[in-house]
């Protein structure tokens, strides 16, 4: 068989949790190759996600591994099974980095979001002209057909919660409500936006105040995302520059907390929309 040259996101989860079970097993990479009867390189490219391997193998490996948590098993048959599934992002394979596809591929999978921003509107709440102007704000500037290219595709993620298949709770921070990519008529529409959205059953919007006591939070915007057991969670953050995805028991832990902490220090939900309608009056009477 030949080895994957480009993993994708779940196939990579699937072997980071196979390594994960050896270690914790105790295991060596050599010693769980002679009890599979392969070669020690093949359990390498087991656990980088480079090749595939069979619910059957997984449920030895299991066993070889003392690993008795059958919830987790069961998840992680449904990834092998899942595997020839392409999804709509495969399409832009090739035209985006693997940030963007990762980051849609993880949402499709998701039973439930949560996102924290300080700088932007959370992308999956974004409408295409505030998503265009953040793109064209680039530095150095994208050509035309890039912004639009990655506006698209940002538009085509969002049907991940406005479809109301998929929980999801936005932590928006108020700098981030008054930040003005292309003016307040632009920034009105956007909050207007978030007015509607915030009535989804789906979809719960709450803002942090300026005035809230420092949030002990390291990351200005990120992602917590449920997986179908608290095991395969996964959380990503994103600088801007550069996109970085945790599924280390102590980091999904931390992320949890910092959840907590901000959700107790946030408005209401209907706190928040009275909140984000004051800003968008402001920003119609700037823009009459």
């Amino acid at each position: 068989m030949a080895l994957r040259s480009n993993p994708t996101l779940r196939q990579l989860r699937l072997g980071a949790e196979l390594r994960r079970m050896r270690e914790q097993a105790g295991l060596g990479g050599s010693r769980l190759a002679r009890a599979l009867g392969i070669n020690p390189a093949h359990v390498t490219q087991m656990e980088s996600g480079r090749t595939g391997i069979s619910v059957e193998r997984l449920r030895t490996i299991a066993a070889l591994c003392m690993c008795v948590n059958e919830p987790l098993i069961d998840a992680l048959a449904d990834i092998i099974t899942d595997r020839d599934k392409g999804g709509w992002w495969e399409e832009y394979r090739g035209r985006l980095s693997q940030h963007f596809l990762e980051m849609a591929e993880i949402e499709a999978h998701a039973h439930g979001l949560s996102t924290y921003t300080m700088a932007f509107i959370p992308g999956l709440l974004q409408t295409a002209a505030y998503a265009s102007a953040v793109f064209a704000r680039g530095y150095p500037q994208l050509p035309r057909h890039e912004v639009d290219l990655r506006a698209a595709f940002r538009l085509r993620r969002q049907h991940v919660v406005r479809s109301g298949e998929t929980p999801y709770s936005a932590y928006i921070h108020e700098a981030a409500l008054r930040m003005q990519f292309s003016g307040p008529g632009v920034q009105a529409e956007q909050l207007g936006s978030l007015l509607r959205d915030s009535e989804r059953s789906a979809i719960s919007i709450r803002v942090v105040l300026f005035d809230t006591d420092t949030l002990p939070v390291n990351h200005e915007n990120f992602t917590y995302v449920e997986g179908p057991l608290p095991e395969l969670d996964t959380a990503q953050t994103d600088s801007g520059l550069d996109s970085v995805l945790f599924d280390a028991p102590a980091h999904l832990a931390q992320f949890r907390s910092l959840l907590e902490r901000i959700g107790s220090a946030a408005l209401s939900e209907d706190g928040s929309r009275e909140f984000i309608q004051s800003i968008k009056n402001d920003m119609e009477s700037k823009n009459a």
